[in-house]
């Protein structure tokens, strides 16, 4: 059996193990990022082609970038909480765990709450701002609203 030392060659014979490898650490809508992440590092260093173990090799950068994509989540979130409650000193009339239960949102659903409710833009205006359809725009302000109510409500 000969040895592949192409980096594509080695791409495409590990690529399913490697995709269910990074959607186990980061999920499905991230996976293919974290992947194509990993092995872009990868080939701008040369390292696989020179690997003695390159299958261990693809899952490390793999393993490395989710840890990144983690770490910045983290940070990410703890900004945001930080946001919450420098907002609920600053400006008493707003509820903080309004702002909190808005954050938790999908960025879509988010973006269309604000336009909606803080810049006073109807639908059309919201899809035309995004980029999106009016029908979309209403899916995420009723699945918004709906997720809110369900927060808000406990």
């Amino acid at each position: 059996m000969t040895q592949i030392r192409s980096a594509t060659g080695l791409y495409e014979l590990h690529r399913h193990d490697l995709i269910r490898f990074a959607t186990t650490l980061v999920g499905p809508s991230d996976a293919p990022d974290v992947l194509s992440d990993a092995i872009e590092s990868l080939l701008k260093t040369g390292a696989l082609e020179k690997a003695e173990n390159p299958y261990g090799l693809m899952h490390r950068a793999v393993f490395t970038k989710a840890r990144s994509l983690q770490r910045s989540a983290f940070r990410r979130r703890a900004r945001e909480q930080s946001f919450v409650h420098e907002l609920a000193v600053t400006n008493p009339d707003l509820r903080p765990d309004v702002i909190e239960a808005v954050i938790h949102l999908s960025r879509r659903q988010r973006a269309c709450v604000y336009l909606s409710y803080w810049e006073d833009l109807a639908p059309s205006q919201i899809a035309d701002t995004l980029g999106i359809s009016e029908g979309s725009v209403k899916r995420h302000l009723a699945r918004a609203r709906a997720h809110l109510r369900e927060v808000l409500d406990e």
